[in-house]
């Protein structure tokens, strides 16, 4: 009789079962496993003894207990309650157990604290939103050293002219200096991720440029929908130039200007770029100061995008 075959056990999940926890992937938990890269992270964090620290997503503390060595304080920021229990399990009876404040919810829904470092291996669905959360908190704080996505951190540090250079790209640098620190494989982190992470420094500019975010950010967003694309063929969209003219009319309404009964939005957009030499210009090759001189020439012709 043919031998029945014994099925393979997986290797993974021994792991995970081992500590009587099952990750839940859905929600970003691939813990990092590796020391060597889990002491990297806490040492290129420039670390000081009377810091406080934000970490998001502490899982079972691997990083969280280095952290707690170095610092005055960990604030460590944890959506799954079973995990908070695993950390806190972790850290009981130890000398700096003290030291270590634990916040149990979902961190782009709550109000950060006040912090000088922010060291993090992110959920990777949360990347983008949290980065902007970051980089609009105030006051400001030192640096954040995160592990993200590898093409995730790559959009982060793009250049203009470079492939992956996006919204994302520009609206990052504006607001802070962004450095690739670190490639770091899959087999790091249990259960290994689909995707090779990176990590990222970003420092914030103190103070930030002088200018209305949201305003600079409705620019970008147009520039970058088709960012191959000339800047004279993205503002001749139906619906830009909707926005537009609203935004125009309720100007000219507020310092009490009168449009003419035949005004043509259209033309008067074209008439700036062209007089400006950006017409010609496409999103993916322009940098900040070429944002920032269009942004100057359109409000100075009451143009608006807030």
């Amino acid at each position: 009789m043919p031998k029945e075959r014994v099925k393979k056990k997986s290797r993974q999940h021994g792991q995970v079962t081992s500590q009587g926890i099952q990750f839940k992937t859905d929600l970003g938990q691939h813990i990092l496993k590796n020391p060597l890269v889990v002491n990297s992270l806490v040492e290129k964090a420039g670390l000081r003894s009377t810091d406080t620290v934000l970490e998001i997503g502490p899982g079972t503390g691997n990083m969280t207990v280095k952290l707690l060595e170095k610092v005055k304080k960990v604030i460590a920021c944890e959506v799954d309650p079973r995990l908070v229990a695993e950390l806190k399990k972790r850290v009981q009876g130890m000398p700096y157990a003290s030291k270590l404040q634990v916040i149990v919810g979902d961190v782009l829904k709550a109000d950060l604290p006040y912090f000088d470092v922010c060291v993090a291996n992110l959920p990777y669905q949360i990347s983008s939103p949290f980065v902007f959360k970051l980089l609009l908190h105030r006051p400001f704080f030192r640096c954040a050293v995160l592990m993200f996505q590898r093409e995730f951190a790559q959009r982060l540090v793009a250049k203009p002219g470079d492939k992956l250079y996006c919204r994302l790209s520009i609206n990052t640098q504006l607001l802070a200096r962004v450095d690739h620190l670190m490639k770091v494989g899959k087999n790091n982190f249990r259960p290994p991720p689909k995707v090779e992470s990176s990590v990222v420094r970003i420092e914030p500019r103190n103070p930030p440029p002088p200018i209305n975010f949201q305003e600079w950010d409705g620019l970008v967003r147009i520039a970058f929908v088709r960012k191959n694309k000339t800047l004279a063929s993205c503002f001749s969209s139906k619906a830009v130039l909707e926005l537009i003219e609203k935004n125009y009319r309720i100007h000219c309404s507020l310092n009490e200007i009168l449009l003419d009964d035949h005004f043509d939005v259209k033309q008067k957009i074209q008439e700036i770029l062209t007089e400006n030499d950006y017409g010609k210009k496409r999103a993916r090759t322009m940098d900040i100061d070429d944002f920032l001189g269009l942004l100057q020439v359109f409000n100075s012709n009451g143009i608006h995008f807030a």
